[in-house]
């Protein structure tokens, strides 16, 4: 029987399944290798907790490729489908992590490592910059991770994504000083603020709310929620080859974050990494980043002086690309494309400009600032999410001028 299911061609009522996966042997063999030796290297020129930060990144990488765990699909479907289910995983998400780590916060540390949230001034930059990266997001075709996982999915237009991306974030290094004397809250905890219970009562109650306006505006337009399908091949196939249903994605990026913050002593982030490799590149090629002022502050001017691989969030991201790599490949997916059409070659380039640019002005992505934000209980947070979904959703009407998808429903006249 399972021979029937696995020569079908496409999943259907009688036969819900896909077909066998077909390992790209090759491209898999190559991010395995990576994998090894990375975390190898790594253990032997730095330690062994900068390793396992190595092999979690790669652990989000595969969560996110097998449950096309992305940001920028799952809210232009809301603003253009009127379906939220993906955005009802994310906030599912965010609760498991928060549950976790704001205890784990309020502790203070866990054995001899010390453990510091996401927590980040509340103010004009983060209300900007979150609305830049919004905007950003859609016209770039993914968000802090999803430009990662799908870069190592082999994609050349996220490539070209990522490449504007660290020159956007380098620039806001730049400017971030001033952006910092604008109009500002200092950061607030409310973990802090409300003690450990009531900030996880409000957190949850207001990631709650969020899903039932989704559930809520679904029902409105279409009748019914859409349902996760849940596993697509049988036994436990797809834990290998994927894909994975969005709650399960979920929850392993929940878990994961929670292991980052106890590893690394501070939640998952990206786009500080890039900022960092965008210095690096630019002080070889001989200007003077070590004198700006955001490089003289004590933590960047170790971080520009010291190896890449000193840096949490820097090795993560490594780890993060070849586990999507590799994911990618035990699917049958890994298709590298070269060909970029100029229009979308500059939506891609314009949307890593101002990602990276907005990402450094609020202190993070929809992964430092949304995810890891609103799962440490820093206020800035839910400005960052607010901000960035109406950015996003101003790039969705944007994206036809690039010749990409914007605002039309399914099932509306061509």
């Amino acid at each position: 029987m399972l021979q029937n299911v696995a020569t079908s061609s496409t999943p259907n009522a009688s036969n819900p399944y896909l077909p066998d996966a077909v390992i790209d042997r090759s491209p898999a063999a190559v991010a395995a290798a990576f994998l090894t030796a990375g975390f190898a290297a790594i253990w032997l020129l730095v330690d062994l907790r900068q390793a396992t930060l190595f092999l979690i990144g790669g652990g989000l990488g595969a969560a996110l490729y097998h449950g096309s765990f992305g940001f920028t699909g799952a809210w232009r479907r809301m603003v253009v489908e009127r379906r939220g289910r993906g955005m009802r995983a994310q906030m599912l998400m965010i609760g498991l992590a928060g549950l976790a780590m704001m205890p784990l916060l309020a502790a203070g540390s866990v054995g001899n490592q010390p453990l510091v949230g996401a927590i980040a001034p509340v103010g004009v930059s983060v209300l900007v910059g979150a609305a830049m990266f919004g905007l950003g997001m859609q016209l770039g075709g993914g968000c802090g991770s999803g430009t990662l996982f799908t870069v190592g999915g082999g994609s050349a237009r996220m490539l070209v994504t990522l490449i504007f991306f660290i020159a956007g974030a380098v620039v806001g290094t730049a400017h971030l000083p001033w952006w910092l004397g604008q109009p500002s809250l200092p950061p607030v905890s409310l973990g802090q603020t409300l003690g450990v219970p009531a900030a996880i009562a409000v957190s949850l109650a207001g990631l709650g709310a969020v899903a039932l306006i989704t559930a809520m505006i679904e029902r409105r337009a279409h009748g019914d929620l859409e349902r996760d399908p849940g596993p697509r091949r049988p036994g436990w196939n797809w834990l290998l080859s994927g894909p994975w249903p969005l709650v399960g994605a979920g929850l392993m990026l929940a878990l994961l974050n929670i292991a980052t913050l106890i590893v690394a002593g501070h939640p998952w982030s990206i786009t500080y990494g890039f900022g960092l490799w965008g210095a690096k590149i630019a002080s070889a090629a001989g200007m003077p980043v070590e004198n700006w002022e955001f490089w003289t502050w004590p933590a960047q001017a170790e971080a520009l002086s010291s190896s890449v691989l000193a840096d949490s969030v820097s090795v993560m991201n490594f780890g993060l690309i070849l586990g999507a790599a590799l994911t990618a490949s035990l699917a049958g997916k890994f298709a590298p494309r070269a060909a970029v059409p100029l229009a979308s070659f500059a939506a891609a380039a314009l949307g890593g400009l101002l990602m990276g640019y907005g990402a450094r002005l609020s202190f993070g992505c929809n992964i430092g600032a949304l995810f890891s934000g609103i799962a440490s209980g820093s206020l800035h947070g839910w400005l960052w999410f607010a901000a960035a979904f109406a950015g996003s959703a101003a790039g969705v009407f944007a994206r036809p001028l690039f010749g990409l998808d914007g605002f039309r429903r399914k099932g509306a006249a061509a």
